[in-house]
């Protein structure tokens, strides 16, 4: 028997309103509707408590009482399903809906509070939310469907089970790869649906903000598209451009805070600083207009390919960095970041900081190196498409990653 410390009076009253709430509910959706309702306030509110009695039974020795009390009212329930269907009347929701009000009844004797009272609740919610959940799921899309299930998989299922050992010289954790791809995704999972449901309501701007969440790099190329085909936009494209990157920055420092905060007091001021650059870069007049050009459908971010091959970039990154140390000492790392700019960067600066070890002057340097360069590959990106932008592309890049070297130099 569970917690009883709750008297009985007060788990009677709990089970018969959480009954009532269920009965009110099938109660006004069949006044709506007009349709046949199988029960009402009152007879919800006596299966709760018809629930809470076999349960008070059971407590006494009668153990029986508690089974036979839901085959009968589950034959009540078919009885009524079968009278519903001679009369061309489908769906059994108030059956299903009787058969959880006795079992939350019986709940409320003889389990934790929070169980028949959160089964209530959400019960409840379910009910009333039919419409909403039907309109949900006509539009739902089946590819974004199946890459829900797929990021479930790997984040639930794969991830416990991966051992959390250290392996080789280069001390590669499977288990802290696994996290790093799903905590990456994640990000780039909600980003991709804020930019789907916001994106090409409000402007370009916008979708450069919410596009950076996903990749910035990625934003650069479609904005550039979009700046070639139609000149007209082709500075709020840039705009757009500079916003995505200015995200990067912020997305990277959450991304060092939540795998080593260790590394946050050493470069959280220049990330922050280089994002507020890139914001003000980015301003010109219009900044808020509602335009509608649109940056396109972002490729939805999660599939089981692209994060295997996060996963393994992740881990050529861990064990380059470690022999370009070894090889070239520190000259080496510093090159492999300038030359790593020019694809993705966040497998090599997570690569970094998830070495053991106390901080180091060369790993931050490295960090904002990486990221100069591929502010200039964006800069190149962009400029390469847009033709009528190619002077303020320039400019602005330039200066922005050109102010990367004082806080390289002086990070400290």
């Amino acid at each position: 028997m569970g917690d009883l410390t709750l008297p009985y009076s007060l788990r009677f009253f709990i089970a018969l309103g959480l009954s009532f709430l269920i009965g009110l509910e099938r109660e006004s959706s069949g006044a709506k509707t007009k349709g046949i309702v199988f029960a009402g306030v009152r007879t919800y509110s006596l299966i709760g408590t018809y629930g809470f009695g076999c349960a008070w039974l059971v407590s006494v020795n009668v153990p029986w009482a508690l089974p036979m009390g839901m085959m009968a009212l589950g034959a009540l329930a078919l009885a009524g399903y079968l009278a519903k269907l001679k009369t061309g009347h489908v769906g059994w929701t108030s059956e299903v809906a009787a058969m959880l009000t006795f079992v939350i009844g019986a709940l409320c004797l003889l389990g934790d509070i929070w169980v028949p009272m959160a089964l209530g609740i959400v019960g409840t919610f379910l009910l009333s939310e039919k419409a909403k959940l039907e309109s949900y799921v006509e539009r739902l899309d089946k590819a974004e469907f199946l890459a829900v299930i797929k990021f479930l998989l790997v984040s639930l299922i794969i991830l416990p089970v991966l051992p959390n050992e250290e392996y080789t010289e280069f001390r590669l954790n499977p288990r802290h790869i696994w996290q790093i791809v799903v905590l990456v995704s994640a990000i780039g999972f909600g980003g991709y649906f804020l930019t789907k449901k916001f994106g090409s309501r409000i402007g370009l701007w916008l979708s450069g903000l919410l596009g950076g969440i996903v990749s910035s790099t990625a934003v650069s190329f479609a904005v550039g598209r979009i700046a070639q085909q139609q000149p007209s936009q082709g500075f709020r494209a840039l705009q757009a451009s500079i916003l995505a990157g200015s995200v990067m920055y912020l997305r990277i420092l959450v991304l060092i805070w939540l795998i080593s905060p260790k590394f946050i007091e050493h470069v959280w001021w220049q990330l922050l600083v280089l994002s507020a650059i890139g914001f003000m870069l980015s301003f010109q007049k219009g900044i808020f207009t509602t335009d509608k050009a649109e940056v396109g459908p972002l490729r939805n971010p999660f599939e089981i390919k692209p994060a295997l091959i996060f996963a393994t970039l992740f881990v050529l990154m861990s064990v380059a960095t470690v022999l370009m140390q070894k090889v070239y000492g520190n000259a080496g790392v510093m090159v492999l970041a300038g030359v790593i700019g020019v694809t993705d960067i966040d497998p090599f600066i997570l690569s970094l900081v998830g070495q053991e070890g106390q901080v180091q002057t060369l790993i931050v340097s490295a960090i904002l190196v990486s990221m100069m360069s591929n502010t200039i590959m964006k800069g190149i990106y962009f400029g390469v498409l847009s033709k009528t932008t190619r002077v303020s592309t320039a400019l602005r890049y330039g200066i922005w990653a050109l102010l990367h070297i004082p806080l390289i130099l002086f990070w400290r």
